[in-house]
């Protein structure tokens, strides 16, 4: 159990950034990355769906013999979290609560910003744990044309820049301080996000604090891997095309991608709400 990889999924190449730091926190351990590229974006899709294709994926992750479930997606991890650990018996970490940590000790005057998918968004998870804390104030906005962007590769542009205009300037005028980055797609556009708001604001995302969590949980569980032979990392995704991915990552990320799997995901049947 200990030798085998961390599963980590995503809706397109967004987790990457989770799985990097993920990687640099645990060098030794593998990891299985799946993007749900067939399906992407979740962000506007019925929260119904999300979750049928989020356990779907859960489900091939598992049966590949992953020891922990990292859900490296926002809006998978507001649809899906309680069902996957009812569902599994491998820890699952997810992606919004270490980033709920990061800004409440981030932030000076209290006034958070968070930016996600509509889905995420309205889904009102950030809202609700940061409101736990009364001395917070939360601002939430959607951006859903972020996530297109980083999916077509464009991460500095004129169009991105007014887009982030529209989008952002409702939080430079509540005055925030800190702005929660509530979605894994959008740390490649940290740029464009820093200039618009400006060098007073903190940007909170949550890659390196989920990496935390993976760390936490492997050591608390005793799961750390006793393997000392070189590591594998396999990245898979669920659409037609694993040139098209290759390519989106490695402009994103580097050559840090050198091949991709296509897998089919199992249709699944899921009982519908009381």
């Amino acid at each position: 159990m200990n030798g085998a990889p961390i599963g980590i999924f995503d809706s397109g190449v967004g987790g990457l950034t989770v799985a990097r730091a993920i990687g640099d926190q645990l060098p030794r351990e593998s990891l299985v990355y799946i993007g749900d590229t067939l399906h992407s974006p979740y962000g506007p899709k019925p929260i119904a769906d999300v979750r049928r294709y989020s356990l779907e994926v859960l489900d091939t992750l598992v049966a590949q013999g992953v020891k922990m479930l990292v859900i490296a997606c926002n809006t998978a991890s507001a649809a899906v979290l309680r069902d996957a650990r009812e569902r599994y018996d491998v820890p699952v970490v997810e992606v919004i609560g270490p980033a709920v940590r990061t800004a409440i000790s981030t932030t000076r005057n209290g006034r958070i910003g968070v930016i996600g998918t509509q889905g995420t968004i309205g889904s009102g998870v950030y809202q609700d744990m940061l409101g736990v804390d009364e001395r917070l104030t939360v601002f939430a906005r959607a951006c859903p044309r972020f996530v297109e962007f980083v999916e077509a590769g464009v991460t500095g542009s004129g169009e991105l820049l007014r887009v982030a205009e529209e989008y952002l300037a409702p939080l430079r005028e509540a005055d925030i301080d800190t702005l929660v980055l509530g979605c894994t797609h959008y740390p490649f556009l940290k740029g464009a996000i820093s200039y618009v708001m400006g060098p007073a604001v903190s940007l909170v995302s949550s890659d390196v604090e989920t990496a935390n969590d993976v760390y936490r949980e492997l050591v608390t569980r005793d799961l750390l891997t006793d393997d000392s032979g070189a590591p594998s990392h396999v990245y898979e995704a669920t659409g037609d095309s694993a040139g098209a991915f290759i390519d989106l990552a490695n402009r994103l990320l580097g050559r840090e991608v050198q091949s991709v799997r296509l897998v089919q995901t199992g249709a699944i049947d899921l009982p519908h709400p009381a």
